[in-house]
């Protein structure tokens, strides 16, 4: 990243359209891939990839595993390619263009072809090398997670630590047991996560050959109710009753008055260094064998994070409590030398942070949005003037409104008067997203990435999260039109400006 100015969009695979219901891995991913090489484009950021669920509210940053790959994501038109379904059943998945997501229905039509494309596979011999190479070299994280999920299914609606003690507490001869009552389904799960996998590596490579990098997105805390807290208790913390005894988020800010209560179990630092962080390095390497950048979502909770009592009902009475420390910074250094990762650097950071940052060298994350407020102007650091080279510049993130959305519904008189006089000339609120862009392209920021819906200047239903929100998030995703307006103009567009900022050159 550091060796020209360039730039990217910001999309996630879900956002793709698709006759599907939801954005994949199939001839649009690529056709994207396509538009963002042929644009000068060379950077594609994504959300996080792991599988989602409805009760959650389908958010990529609550999911049952930190490894596995999300299955709404796998491309009926590849399984078709690959003999796994049959034409008609091609036909009998498509779903009529929807404005949003729709998950209830999708979840449902998803699982009823892939269990027909895993009955196919069983029947053939065809990916059986593939298959049994993937499972051996997978086994440290996919033998925990593929009985974590025939157990979810044999005891619905409890969470692990409700269910029988020495399933909950991992006997030996009781799990070895059930594995092998249970080969039939932990063999279907297993499929599921090579056909995703199968297909992710296949476009990942496309990408790569045609010069455009994938930035991932990793969030710092997992889920209570997955198969990384139940195969590793002892890295977090809980009570004897496999209960977090404290919970993740953050103190009010931005967002929310009273905070951010994600209800995350928090870590039990002190373990992982006694365990030489073998569990971060694999989550870690897992995710650099898939990206060829890594977002830390929450970096400063590795340094200090906002840890909340179990029982509160938001995060005020909450506390900074210490992180992965110097050891940890220590271990990345040393197992990945080239430190291919983004410190998500928003919200509260305080001196000890920006100075970890600062050591390892790692960019950070400059956000247009945040620099227009009267308390802090003209010496906010999200205005570009204040920016430093090694920096990402966004014009917003996926929690943030779109450009249009945040000056329709957002932004007060006197923000948008510093606006004015910062660009120094009226706007037409039409056009004013281009001209949000040209400042995140023209700033001496090294990368520039602009959400997908800024691009094409989408309003406030673009949005695709509100945090501290529960409902109506993560569902939208492009229309068919939209990405004719992609391809036509907008893009175009973002290529010229791309040149006038001297930001096309490849790396």
């Amino acid at each position: 990243m550091k060796k020209y100015r360039s730039s990217g969009v910001l999309m996630h695979i879900s956002s793709l359209p698709s006759k599907f219901g939801i954005g994949d891995l199939g001839p649009t991913a690529y056709n994207f891939a396509g538009l963002l090489k042929k644009n000068k484009q060379h950077f594609w950021q994504i959300l996080p990839l792991n599988p989602v669920e409805l009760k959650h509210g389908n958010s990529p940053y609550y999911s049952y595993s930190a490894f596995a790959g999300n299955p709404l994501f796998i491309s009926p038109e590849l399984l078709y390619q690959d003999g796994l379904i049959s034409k008609d059943d091609l036909e009998k998945y498509c779903l009529s263009e929807e404005t949003y997501i729709d998950f209830p229905v999708i979840y449902p039509l998803k699982e009823e072809m892939l269990a027909k494309s895993c009955k196919i596979f069983n029947r053939s011999t065809k990916f059986q090398y593939e298959f049994e190479d993937f499972c051996q070299k997978q086994a440290f994280w996919l033998d925990d997670y593929v009985l974590f999920e025939v157990l979810r299914s044999q005891f619905p609606a409890q969470v692990w630590n409700k269910w029988p003690v020495e399933i909950r507490d991992r006997n030996k001869n009781t799990l070895k047991s059930l594995v092998k009552k249970s080969e039939a389904e932990i063999k279907k799960e297993k499929i599921i996560q090579f056909l995703f996998y199968r297909q992710w590596n296949k476009f990942k490579n496309y990408c790569r050959a045609n010069k455009i990098k994938i930035i991932g997105d990793m969030p710092i805390y997992v889920t209570h109710n997955s198969a990384d807290v139940w195969s590793n208790p002892e890295l977090f913390k809980l009570n004897k009753n496999k209960i977090p005894s404290f919970k993740a988020g953050v103190p009010p800010d931005y967002f929310s008055k009273t905070g951010q209560l994600w209800g995350n179990p928090v870590y039990k630092w002190s373990a992982h260094r006694k365990q030489d962080f073998e569990w971060w390095k694999e989550r870690i390497s897992h995710n650099l064998s898939t990206m060829d950048l890594l977002r830390i979502d929450h970096f400063r909770g590795l340094i200090a994070y906002w840890e909340i009592p179990a029982g509160e009902k938001t995060a005020i009475k909450g506390k900074w409590v210490c992180g992965g420390g110097n050891s940890f910074f220590k271990m990345l250094k040393q197992n990945y030398p080239e430190l291919p990762f983004i410190a998500e650097d928003l919200g509260v950071i305080t001196e000890d942070v920006v100075k970890v940052i600062q050591e390892l060298g790692l960019p950070g994350m400059r956000v247009l949005q945040f620099g227009f407020d009267e308390k802090n102007f003209p010496h906010n650091l999200h205005l570009p003037h204040n920016y430093i080279k090694n920096c990402i510049v966004y014009t917003g993130t996926h929690d943030n409104n779109t450009i249009q959305g945040w000056l329709q519904k957002e932004t007060k008189k006197s923000q948008k008067r510093l606006l004015k006089e910062y660009l120094g000339k009226n706007i037409r609120l039409q056009n004013a997203h281009w001209e949000v862009i040209r400042l995140a392209l023209a700033s001496v920021a090294q990368l520039a990435i602009i959400p997908v819906q800024d691009i094409l200047g989408l309003g406030e239903n673009a949005r695709m999260n509100y945090p501290s929100h529960t409902d109506s998030n993560w569902q939208w995703h492009l229309k068919n039109e939209e990405m004719s307006g992609i391809k036509e103009y907008a893009l175009p567009k973002l290529r010229t400006l791309t040149k006038t900022y001297g930001r096309e050159k490849i790396i």
